[in-house]
């Protein structure tokens, strides 16, 4: 594989940073604009129109009126052309995406190419699913001849809020169930990542979405993000993040009841039997916490390991995280980026005092990087720690950041307890060798994803979601395209 390194200003020049409103980039009413940073230099990007209320009730209106507008009156297979349009243009912009978002939120560029399938694939699959809603004819049993059929009708104006660690494929999730079913959106990216969102904004335009259809109004959470969650004319919210602001979300869509879905944090458990293959739970695991370092709602940050061998497994994956090459993303070698900003770096290193202060190991790891090229960036070391308890903060709060914590058990019972003694359930692993093991603890642990034997991979046919205060809502899959659509019944007397 050929990966290109572009010149920064080469990249970020272009970009557009202002709204896409009404299909136009316009400043905020209020010509007011914000920094991003480059991750791992502490360098600014760009200045970007930062959207207020009023901007959110300008593209709310637009969004309104495309929706009652001509894309109403698309066909489900011309949504299905723009979709696949859509697609191709992220494929032929694909490099300039993937260094954005390099750029914008840190991942390396060899972990952007990896993704690249996925991000081609989102629309794709969206663009099948456009052929294929459909309501259906009732049995009725009323007297007389009467026939009932259903009508699957889009819920309307969609408020999407998308995180900061995946933009680009995390904007595409939103986008595609969105058109294939016939909604409008206003998008509100996250403000320390926006500049990918701008430019999909760029290419969906150019795919012939309508104008309209998709806004984007970047701006702050407490004010952008707020208003578009607690405005009347929004008829659902999708928002990716933590649950704490998902229970903000929650609080802000009671005015008129709007329809909420929510995929929120994690404390996943990654659980290691001692008939695992020792070399492929090593490395799977491993990257289950320190890929995108640790910046992954589902990273199995909770290693549960059998006693057995606690010790020697402990020893090889930190082992594998030192061997691990931090640095920026732009160069190839680079496996583990910065973390997003100064404020989560402020975040990761607080939780290292407190987990040392729970009497906790640092098996390797633990600190912030400060040498060389990565001293003006927002490196921390991928860490592993041990002598855990699952009592302890450091085993229980989410960290967003490269940081395992490992606990010893001792039976598949115990395993299982210990995995679901978290208030998250997004996802977990197993690694073992025995069938049985691994139906049993796939049964057993409460989440919306179990991984056996390998950890994280996603797909767009596969439902992707939470259970308890990990969200509620599915996110690919069939099942992603419910929360868009209405389910309406008529029913005709016929005699």
């Amino acid at each position: 594989m050929t990966i290109n390194v572009n010149p920064i200003a080469d990249i970020i020049a272009p970009l557009p940073k202002q709204l896409l409103i009404d299909g136009k980039f316009v400043p905020s009413l209020s010509g007011k604009t914000f920094k991003t940073f480059n991750p791992a230099t502490g360098e600014v990007l760009a200045e970007v129109s930062e959207g207020g209320a009023a901007d959110i009730d300008l593209a709310v209106a637009a969004a309104r009126r495309a929706f009652t507008g001509p894309w109403s009156r698309f066909t489900p297979f011309q949504r299905q052309q723009c979709l696949l349009r859509f697609a191709d243009l992220v494929e032929k912009h694909f490099d300039t995406l993937a260094h954005i978002d390099v750029l914008d939120m840190g991942a390396p560029i060899t972990s952007m190419y990896a993704r690249r399938q996925r991000a081609l694939g989102l629309p794709r699959f969206y663009a099948g699913m456009c052929t294929v809603i459909a309501g259906g004819t009732l049995p009725n049993s009323m007297p007389g001849e009467v026939f009932t059929y259903t009508l699957k009708e889009p819920v309307g104006v969609v408020g999407a809020i998308t995180p900061w660690n995946a933009p680009l494929t995390s904007t595409i999730w939103k986008i595609g169930p969105v058109l294939a079913t016939g909604c409008t959106m206003v998008l509100k990216p996250a403000e320390d990542a926006p500049l990918t969102a701008l430019r999909l904004g760029e290419l969906l335009l150019e795919a012939g979405v309508p104008e309209g259809v998709v806004n984007i109004v970047p701006g702050f959470g407490h004010i952008a993000g707020d208003a578009l969650a607690r405005h009347m004319d929004v008829d659902k919210v999708a928002f990716t993040g933590s649950d704490v602001t998902g229970r903000k979300i929650i609080d802000a869509s009671k005015g008129n009841l709007k329809r909420v879905t929510l995929e929120l944090g994690g404390k996943s458990p990654d659980v290691i039997f001692a008939d695992c293959d020792m070399d492929a739970a090593v490395a799977g695991a491993g990257m289950g916490v320190f890929a995108n370092s640790g910046q992954i709602c589902c990273a199995g940050t909770r290693l549960l390991v059998q006693r057995p061998i606690y010790e020697e497994f402990v020893a090889r994956v930190s082992d594998y995280a030192r061997s691990l090459k931090v640095g920026n993303g732009l160069d190839p070698a680079t496996q583990i980026g910065p973390v997003v900003n100064a404020k989560q770096l402020d975040r990761v290193s607080g939780y290292m005092e407190i987990g040392l202060g729970e009497g906790v190991t640092a098996a390797t790891g633990g600190k912030r990087l400060t040498e060389g090229a990565l001293k003006d960036g927002y490196f921390f070391e991928p860490t592993v720690l041990s002598g855990v308890t699952n009592d302890m903060r450091i085993a229980r709060e989410e960290i967003f950041g490269p940081v395992a914590a490992a606990i010893p058990f001792d039976t598949l019972e115990e395993a299982a307890a210990i995995a679901n003694d978290t208030v998250f359930g997004l996802g977990g692993g197993v690694w073992t060798t025995n069938v049985s093991t691994a139906h049993r603890m796939a049964k057993a642990i409460r989440a919306g994803t179990v991984w056996i034997n390998t950890y994280g991979g996603l797909d767009p046919v596969v439902p992707f979601g939470g259970y308890k205060t990990s969200g509620y809502g599915r996110e690919s899959g069939v099942e992603h395209l419910d929360a868009y659509l209405e389910t309406k019944s008529v029913v005709l007397k016929l005699g």
